[in-house]
C-alpha cells in the first residue's frame, strides 16, 4: 500500500503548479478565459510588504500576460472572526488604491466586493448542501481559529467560510487561483464542491470546472520582530508607509548580537528574514545581500534593507499619493468592476437554478 504523505502532496501541487505557469506563458493571450483568475483580500487593514510581494507583483505578472483576473474585496468575510467590521469603507478604498498604484488595470482586472454580488452569496446555499459538518471542522484555517478562540463560539460564518471561498472562486468559472501552501485545503475543497454540484445537481454535465492552484514563488515572510507577518501585530511594512516611516519600523527589527551577516534561515531567522526583504526587492539572491553587508553587522543590515524597500516602492508610493487625491476615481472602479462581477454571478446563478431545475 502506498502512503501519501503531505510533502507527496505538496510536491504534486508544485509540479502542477510549475505546468500551469508555463502554459499560461504559452497561452494566455490567445485564451484569455481558459486561465481566468480569481484572488483577492479581505480589507481589514493596509496592505503590507508580504501582500506586495507574495501577491500584488504576481497579480499583474498574470495581467500583463494576457489572464483575465477577477479580485474580490472580500467585505463580508471581515466579521467571520470579528465583532465589528471597522474601519471598512477606508480599508476598502485604501486596498483599491494599492491595486491601481501597484498595476492593475480595471480595464483588463474586474476588482469587486462581496456585499455587491448577491448572485455570488446565493450560490453558497446549493454548495453548503455538498459539504458535511465535518469537513468544515477538518479545514485548517477553520481548526486554526477554533484552537486560537480560546473557547469563544465558532460562528456560522466563519465555520462555512471555506465554502464561501468556493463560491468566489466558482461564481465566476475561474480556473486559477493563486495560493500559498497553507491554502491548499481552501481550494482542495472547491474543486470538491465543484465535482459533487455536477455530478449530484448537473447529471454529471460539467457546469464546474475544478480550478488548479497557481503556487508563488516568494518564500513565506516573517514580521519585524521574528513572528508570524500581520497587520493585527502591527509588525509590517505597509505599502502606504512614508520612507521615513519604513525606516523607523526596520531600524525597530530583531536581529542577533553576530556581527558578521551570514544567510542561515535555520540558526539566524530574523537576519535572514531581513536579508529575503531586501533580496526580492533588489532582485537578488539572500546570500548576495548578505554578502555585500559582510562584516557592517545589523545597523548595516537594517540600512540596506531600508534602501532596498523604499526605492522598490517609489513609484509604487507616488503614484498611490497621485490616485488618492482623485477618491472618484475609485469609486468608479469599484463601481464599474461590481456591475462586471454581477453581469458574471447573475448567469451562472441562472445556470445553477436552470440545472437544479428551479428556473420557474
Amino acid at each position: 500500500m502506498t502512503i501519501t504523505t503531505e510533502r507527496d502532496t505538496y510536491a504534486a501541487a508544485l509540479a502542477s503548479s510549475a505546468l500551469l505557469d508555463a502554459l499560461i506563458d504559452e497561452r494566455a493571450a490567445q485564451d484569455p478565459t481558459r486561465f481566468r483568475m480569481l484572488t483577492g483580500d479581505r480589507p481589514t487593514g493596509p496592505l503590507h510588504i508580504g501582500h506586495y510581494l507574495a501577491s500584488l507583483r504576481n497579480r499583474v505578472r498574470l495581467q500583463e500576460k494576457g489572464v483575465e483576473s477577477f479580485v474580490v474585496i472580500a467585505d463580508y468575510q471581515v466579521i467571520t472572526d470579528r465583532d465589528s467590521v471597522g474601519a471598512i469603507g477606508d480599508n476598502v478604498r485604501g486596498l483599491v488604491l494599492d491595486y491601481l498604484a501597484a498595476g492593475l488595470d480595471p480595464a483588463r482586472t474586474t476588482i469587486f466586493t462581496h456585499s455587491a454580488v448577491p448572485a455570488l452569496n446565493q450560490l453558497m446555499l446549493p454548495f453548503l448542501s455538498l459539504v458535511t459538518d465535518a469537513e468544515l471542522r477538518r479545514n485548517p484555517t477553520v481548526k486554526d481559529e477554533l484552537a486560537l478562540s480560546g473557547g469563544r463560539p465558532l460562528s456560522g460564518l466563519l465555520l462555512t467560510y471555506p465554502v464561501h471561498q468556493a463560491a468566489d472562486i466558482l461564481f465566476c468559472q475561474a480556473r486559477v487561483v493563486p495560493v500559498g501552501r497553507d491554502q491548499l485545503p481552501h481550494l482542495e475543497l472547491t474543486r470538491t464542491i465543484a465535482r459533487r454540484f455536477n455530478g449530484r445537481y448537473a447529471a454529471g454535465h460539467s457546469v464546474f470546472a475544478e480550478p488548479e492552484a497557481l503556487l508563488g514563488d516568494v518564500p513565506l515572510l516573517m514580521g519585524l520582530d521574528g513572528t508570524k507577518m500581520s497587520k493585527s501585530k502591527g509588525n509590517v511594512i505597509n505599502l502606504g508607509d512614508t520612507a521615513d516611516e519604513t525606516a523607523a519600523r526596520i531600524r525597530s527589527a530583531r536581529t542577533d548580537p553576530e556581527r558578521h551577516i551570514t544567510y542561515d534561515p535555520e540558526a539566524r531567522p530574523e537576519v535572514a528574514n531581513l536579508l529575503t526583504i531586501a533580496a526580492l526587492f533588489r532582485g537578488e539572491s539572500p546570500a548576495d545581500v548578505a554578502e555585500a553587508v559582510g562584516d557592517g553587522g545589523a545597523r548595516r543590515l537594517k540600512e540596506v534593507v531600508t534602501e532596498a524597500v523604499n526605492e522598490g516602492l517609489a513609484t509604487h508610493r507616488e503614484r498611490r499619493a497621485e490616485l488618492a487625491r482623485d477618491p472618484g476615481y475609485v469609486t468608479q472602479v469599484l463601481h464599474e468592476g461590481n456591475a462586471r462581477a454581477n453581469e458574471v454571478a447573475d448567469r451562472t446563478l441562472a445556470t445553477v437554478r436552470a440545472v437544479m431545475g428551479m428556473g420557474y
